[in-house]
């Protein structure tokens, strides 16, 4: 069955809906376990699932930057309750990288039409004339992956549609992918602490 662009990014909205109606409950679950409140209950809960676990966290950061029905923040965000800051860290940080050189190299392989079943048309056009001259793209490109807030999986799509340099987009996400994965994990780490306490009041 082919699906056109429209009808892609539809199906993607869908599954985001029902992805997070599937964390909220699973949310529930887990509170009603009280992991989010005892750290012995955490590590119990965590003590089977030391080697899938990872595993299985990683595969889903990958799948949700490629196929983006997964609220990237909430991602990282149980990076960091499950795993704890740094190890929490590094597997955002792994499954990030690599779901980042896979958008490349998909938009690099298929082009604009590949793209145009995640993104619209609209979306796609206002970020194009940026690449416009290469050298620019490379330092806009850079700032944006370096900045919190930047749309950073459409632009790594349409980087693999520049004659951006394999290496230059290999050294961009490596070096500046940490900083705006930290600010996110510290950042929503310190929001989901202050939000159990109050519940626990």
């Amino acid at each position: 069955m082919h699906l056109s662009p429209k009808a892609s990014r539809r199906l993607i909205s869908i599954l985001t809906v029902a992805s997070a109606i599937i964390i909220v409950l699973l949310c529930i679950y887990w509170y009603n376990l009280g992991i989010f409140t005892s750290q012995a209950k955490m590590n119990a809960y965590l003590r089977n699932k030391r080697i899938i676990g990872p595993i299985i966290f990683v595969l889903i950061q990958i799948v949700q930057v490629v196929v983006p029905i997964i609220p990237g923040g909430v991602s990282l965000l149980a990076g960091v309750v499950f795993f704890g800051p740094l190890q929490g860290f590094i597997y955002n940080y792994v499954g990030i990288c690599i779901g980042s050189f896979i958008n490349f190299f998909l938009a690099r392989y298929y082009g604009r039409p590949f793209i145009l079943h995640i993104v619209s048309e609209e979306t796609l056009n206002k970020y194009m004339k940026w690449t416009k001259n290469q050298k620019k793209f490379n330092w806009f490109f850079a700032v944006c992956i370096l900045a919190p807030v930047a749309p950073d999986d459409v632009l790594c799509l349409i980087a693999g549609l520049t004659e951006m340099k394999v290496s230059t987009y290999f050294w961009i996400i490596i070096l500046c992918k940490p900083w705006t994965i930290a600010v996110y994990s510290l950042g929503l780490s310190w929001g989901s602490k202050w939000v159990m306490k109050l519940i626990g009041k």
